[in-house]
Order: C-alpha cells, then structure tokens, then sequence
C-alpha cells in the first residue's frame, strides 16, 4: 500500500526577489514583482517542486487579499490553479500592508471601518471565483494575522483596542457564515512584528480570545481556532509542544506553518529574543512529536510552510528550501507513525527518562535516513 495523502500548502511571499532593507533587495532578480506574479508563482511550484515531491502529497498555496489576489487578477489566478492541478489552501487579508494603526482594532474608526470592509472583500473572493479551486475535501482556511492589532505605547486604548477586535472579528465570522459558513477561520498569534507588541501574541491568548468572543457574540465555535505557527512560540522562547497540546484540547488546529526559527536542532540559529527568521521545518525531537500529537488528533488538513529564502539564496537554491522543508516534515511524519507510545509512557512512568532520550534520538536518526531517500 502506498502512503497516505499528505497535503502541504506553499506561499505566495515565500517566492520574493529579495527583502531589502540590511540585505540586498535583488538577490533574485527573475522573481522581480513587476514580472513575477501570482500566476508566475502557481507554475513554478508545478514545474520546479511538484516533480520533486512523492505521489501521496497534494499542493495549495497561500495568497494575501490583495497584493497577491484580487479581484483583477482573480479569473487567471484560478485558471492557472486548475491548469497545474493545485488547490486554494488558505487566504488571508494582507490588511498590515494598508494600516499600521490596528486595523480592525484601531481606536481610529475611520481606519477600523476600512480595514473591515476590506476583511469582508477577502471573504467576497473566496467564496466567488475561488470557490472553483477549493480542495473537494480539504476546504480553505481564512487566516487573520495580527501584523497591525499592535501598538507601542502603554495606555488605557489597549483595552479598547481588544474590545474592538473582538467586536470586528465577531462581524467577520457572520459575514463568513452568510456566505455558507464553509470556511475554516484561524488566527495566528505572534508576540511581535510589525509592532513592538501584539494583541493576542501567544496561542494561549489566541484561545482564550475566541472564547469570549464566541460567548459574547453567539459566534459558533466550530471550524474557528489556531494557524498553529512553530517559529513564533519559538521566538518568545514558548514550547509549541505545550502549544500542540493545548491546542488539540481545544479542537482548535485549523491550518499550520511548520516553519521553525531553528534553534532547537544545534545546526542553525536562531530562537527566543530573535526576529521572525523563517526557516523551513526541522527534523529534530520536537516536530516528530508534535507529528505524532496531531496524527493522534486527526489533523488532517493543510501544512503551511511559510518561509523566506536565506538572504544570499539565488532561485534555484530557495526552490530548494521549499522542497526540504516538506520533505523534513514527511520525514518527521513517517517515523512518528511508528512510535512506540507505550513503551515511551512506560518508561516515563518508571522515572526512566534516559530511554526515552536514546529512543528520541534514534527516531530522529531514521527520520533523515528517510529524508535522504526521498529527497
């Protein structure tokens, strides 16, 4: 028998030609914007990944509303979907892009009320035209980010900024269940970028918010919850273990980016107290377990890898990065399956946490050998 479906989904702004800033902004010139779009995008994942992947793995991508979909562009972007066979995985309103006051959590109401409609916009597109290349089983989920719920002052406006949030992803959710309700609707919690500090910056905090906000605003709880993101726990130093744990206790993972900041390996770095770096996923002790938690949860859905190439990375060398980082999840995934959980909760029950270590590490072990079988 052959492996089960795996299904990985692929970003958009993973495919830059450079960040700019303290490193060069040109670094890939091919994948320029004004030559490069969405479409250029969805056929260079068909042509340059696709064929490097194994047959039991499926591929969306990930777009922003609305510098990378819109509704311009919307009627090539889904032909060309259909064309390569790749499905919508997850959207969500690059609303950070437009406001840096709080969006829809501003105390400005003129920025909120925008930064609303322009939720309900992304909502439009992906019940319109998109809904042709949803995935028949795996359907989308709508990501919010809060890149710009920030502030940088201490003031008494942080708890109205909450209470705005709250109120404005209430309306979201209801304009989504008219629509048909059929979406997945995740946040991601980040502590912090593009503000020094963030309205719900933890995954605890992301979970609690929903609560209120499903108790207050008669929101129905199902199909709401976490775009459970490794690299920012990492960078505020928190267990994504924990995390997991607490995440399935609340049936809340709706999509992932297993991306990692990397300090957690010994090989690359990074970790608490850095910026959001966005290395592809690992193989190390931590994934393969956080694998076999989901895998006993029934996760089944999209796997984001939402990562940037390294600085000094030509198109050739991130294309690669792309294709590792879905092959070191796979790889986690093959040898989790085999845990032996018994055995490890025996030894855990008899103090013997050496064994579990020497069992981890040759876990581990096999998970590169398989890494390098089908990389």
């Amino acid at each position: 028998m052959g492996r089960r479906k795996s299904y990985h989904s692929i970003c958009r702004w993973t495919f830059n030609p450079g960040k700019g800033g303290f490193v060069p902004s040109d670094i890939r010139p091919s994948w320029n914007s004004e030559k490069f779009g969405t479409v250029e995008f969805i056929k260079t994942v068909k042509e340059k990944i696709c064929p490097r992947l194994p047959e039991n793995i499926e591929i969306g991508v990930e777009l922003h509303y609305d510098n990378e979909i819109n509704e311009r562009n919307v009627s090539e972007v889904v032909d060309a979907l259909k064309d390569c066979g790749i499905y919508l995985a997850m959207i969500t309103p690059g609303a950070h892009i437009h406001w840096a006051y709080g969006g829809i959590a501003s105390l400005d109401e003129n920025e909120r009320k925008k930064a609303e409609e322009f939720g309900e916009r992304t909502v439009d597109l992906a019940y319109g035209k998109l809904k042709e290349v949803w995935h028949p089983e795996k359907v989308p989920t709508l990501v919010l980010w809060n890149g710009s719920w920030g502030y940088d002052i201490a003031s008494v406006g942080i708890k109205k900024m909450y209470e705005n949030l709250k109120e404005s992803v209430a309306k979201l959710c209801k304009y989504e269940e008219k629509k048909g309700g059929d979406l997945y609707i995740g946040i991601e919690p980040k502590p912090n970028e593009g503000h020094p500090a963030m309205l719900l910056p933890t995954v605890a905090s992301a979970l609690l918010f929903w609560r209120r906000v499903c108790e207050e605003y008669g929101i129905k709880r199902e199909k709401k919850g976490i775009n459970k993101e490794f690299g920012h726990s990492e960078m505020i130093g928190l267990d994504h273990i924990y995390d997991t744990v607490e995440e399935i206790d609340n049936n809340s993972i709706v999509h992932m980016h297993i991306n990692s900041q990397g300090y957690n390996d010994g090989i690359i770095l990074g970790g608490p107290g850095k910026f959001d770096i966005d290395h592809g996923a690992r193989i190390n002790g931590m994934n393969i377990t956080i694998a076999r938690l989901i895998m006993d949860a029934g996760f089944d859905r999209w796997k984001g890898h939402d990562m940037q190439p390294r600085p000094y990375d030509n198109e050739e060398q991130a294309i690669d990065r792309v294709i590792r980082s879905i092959l070191s999840w796979e790889a986690c995934e093959r040898v989790a399956e085999k845990m032996d959980v018994s055995l490890i909760l025996n030894y855990l029950s008899k103090r013997e946490t050496a064994k579990v270590e020497d069992i981890m590490k040759e876990m581990v072990f096999e998970a590169y050998k398989y890494f390098r079988e089908i990389y």
